[in-house]
């Protein structure tokens, strides 16, 4: 049979080394950079036979995307080798590949320490260094249950009950027996580039009322250098943590006395949640939105015929009153469809697009809380447009663009994915294809690249996920666009039409930033901490170098206060380079000096918060230059910043 690879032409037999037939049209330097060969739509182990009837073949190199991840499963097997080797009394379960490395779960009586987490990395570099090859055999089930039960590994033996079938692939390196699907390098010398990084506790199975057991994470890349980059973008990501910076800046605090996921926004975190709330209630008005609020509890009747209460009540809260069940909203959508079902509509009303800043309560487990970026109580900045069919499109494309403003104004790249059916899902197949075509329709229309996550749609219909990049390179879930046509009709929503007879919208669900608290984590650490000048809490604060300065700082702070800049004193008798340390640590964006000269010219001395020395203003100058800054990103976006925060 004759094949293609790497733009060559070469004859090959089935059943022939896949090692061989790349070898026909591959240099031996390209050879030695191969870790898996992609063939008749799947990956296989470079030592595999050649499937019959495969005229596709490619070679997956350490280098690609898929080569990075066979790399990262086989040092999930190489770390299970190192410890079964030092704690042979360690029992496996599973160890993948990740987004950002690989992981491996144990059984072990103790919790690992981080003493151990070095001695497993250094046998690591032994086993690699030994360059064991990574065998595969395919063996009948009664087979492998004998293997692994008198291994003691009762993990795989569940693990294949549940899997069922006949037969199981089994790969050997070195002394390590594992069952997998595979594929993994040809060797374990090809890992060349590893590094652990922590353990925590995982349930097995995730599931809390199973058995705890070890997780140990790692990371691993093709080469040293890219390894040595991550490594040092971790440790960026550790000073921009967002829980680090919120109490270095004094934005918020969490109290185990008020209960785990519930934030507590200090003065300055409310000023920020405030600035953002007003912007988003201005640019929400610009764009045709009604601002609409709704309660924090509904029946759970109403819960019931949404779906909610089938699909999502593990995610809810629920208490009674006068023995009526109520359920506390985990989404604003119920509140809006009552709304609209307020007064008769007509085709002529249509769109309408209803806006909440609502306040949601969801039940997370204590262990996936995290900062801000999961909690238990948040705000969305939710919305719901209920449109005829054929406005659809424009609709979708509206809610895009005005997503791509915003992000472009915070400085964020963004990319989308279209979320398919779950398999826990409401409503027909005919709708879910109705809606999957609109949402795949507009964004061809506006030439916006999608990709397809499968079966991660909502319950009630699928989505427009917008996946944000932040300053390191880490993406974000945060924008939205849902398309609904079952809720419509589990509520009866009509409207009359042209032809005077009733007929169904569809419902848009949509967040722009989604959860506010979420946001405010993700852009601390984007920029952080160094909010841009009009979003900052404080914009500038005043620094006497005496005492003697106390009454000229206070005509200048009230004086700035008066054109709307937000700004603070500091009067203490402190050392000015101390008070100057402080301010540029809390990252405000301008320090105003005032010592006898500035008193005397009646100005101030302007320093910004990355070190520069702008010289003497007038109070006058000082304010406008300020506020200059601040309408800058918003002029560079044909945006206006004329909302009320910018006068607090």
């Amino acid at each position: 049979m004759q094949l293609t690879i790497a733009g060559q032409a070469v004859e090959a037999a089935p059943g022939e080394p896949m090692a061989e037939v790349l070898g026909k049209a591959l240099s031996k330097k390209k050879l030695k950079e191969v870790v898996a060969v992609r063939a008749c739509g799947r990956l296989f182990d470079v030592s595999a036979a050649l499937p019959a009837e495969c005229a596709d073949v490619a070679p997956v190199f350490e280098s690609d995307p898929e080569g990075l991840e066979v790399i990262r499963h086989s040092a999930a097997h190489l770390m299970a080798e190192a410890v079964k080797k030092l704690f042979p009394e360690a029992k496996v379960t599973i160890g993948p590949a990740i987004e950002s490395g690989f992981y491996y779960d144990f059984d072990y009586e103790r919790p690992f320490t981080p003493e151990d987490l070095e001695a497993i990395e250094k046998e690591m570099v032994r086993l690699a260094g030994a360059d064991a090859p990574f065998t595969c055999r395919v063996v009948k089930k009664d087979e492998a249950k004998k293997l692994f039960a008198a291994k003691g590994e009762d993990y795989k033996l569940e693990i294949m009950d549940d899997l069922g079938g006949d037969e199981f692939s089994i790969y050997t390196n070195g002394g390590f027996v594992d069952l997998c699907r595979g594929p993994h390098v040809p060797s374990a010398g090809r890992i060349k580039a590893f590094k652990l990084l922590s353990v925590a506790g995982a349930y097995w199975r995730g599931d809390s009322d199973k058995k705890m057991l070890q997780r140990i994470y790692g990371t691993a890349f093709a080469s040293p250098k890219e390894l040595k980059q991550h490594l040092e973008r971790i440790e960026e990501a550790k000073r921009r943590d967002h829980r680090k910076l919120g109490t270095q800046l004094d934005l918020f605090s969490f109290s185990e006395e008020a209960g785990a996921g519930m934030v507590i926004w200090h003065p300055r975190g409310g000023l920020l949640r405030t600035i953002l709330e007003d912007f988003e209630r201005k640019e929400h008005l610009k764009r045709g939105y009604a601002i609409v609020q709704g309660p924090q509890i509904l029946k759970r009747e109403l819960w019931e015929r949404s779906g909610h209460y089938a699909n999502y009540r593990e995610n809810m809260y629920f208490t009674e009153i006068e023995e009526q069940a109520y359920g506390i909203k985990p989404m604003n959508c119920l509140s809006h469809m009552l709304i609209y079902k307020s007064r008769v509509r007509s085709y002529r009303d249509l769109p309408l697009r209803f806006f909440e800043l609502g306040v949601v309560h969801r039940h997370e487990r204590t262990g996936v809380l995290h900062g801000l970026l999961r909690v238990r109580q948040f705000t969305q900045d939710d919305a719901h447009i209920l449109c005829r069919p054929d406005q659809l499109q424009e609709e979708i494309l509206g809610v895009v663009h005005f997503v791509q403003d915003v992000m472009n104004l915070f400085g964020f790249e963004f990319e989308a994915r279209i979320s398919t059916r779950p398999e826990k899902s409401i409503g027909s197949d005919e709708d879910w294809e109705r809606a999957t075509n609109a949402l795949m329709n507009a964004l061809s229309a506006g030439g916006f690249p999608y990709e397809i996550n499968a079966g991660d749609g909502a319950f009630y219909g699928p989505k427009i996920d917008i996946v944000i990049k932040d300053a390191l390179d880490r993406r974000w879930q945060c924008a939205t666009i849902q398309c609904d046509f079952t809720l419509p009709d589990r509520f009866d929503l009509t409207y009359v039409g042209e032809d005077g007879e009733k007929h169904r919208p569809v419902m848009l669900h949509r967040v722009i930033l989604g959860s506010l608290e979420r946001f405010i984590g993700v852009l601390i650490e984007h920029v952080a901490g160094a909010f841009p000048t009009w979003l900052a809490p404080v914009q500038a604060k005043i620094l006497t170098v005496t005492d003697a300065q106390a009454e000229h700082a206070h005509s200048v702070l009230a004086a700035l206060r008066a054109r709307g800049v937000r700004v603070e004193a500091d009067l203490r008798n402190e050392k000015l380079g101390y008070k100057v340390r402080e301010a540029q640590l809390e990252k405000i964006p301008y320090m105003l000096v005032i010592g006898d000269k500035e008193v005397e010219a009646g100005g101030v001395n302007v320093r910004t918060r990355g070190g520069d020395n702008l010289g003497f203003k007038t109070i006058a100058e000082a304010a406008e230059m300020i506020l200059a800054d601040t309408a800058e990103p918003f002029k560079r976006g044909g945006m206006s910043y004329s909302f009320a925060a910018g006068a607090c």
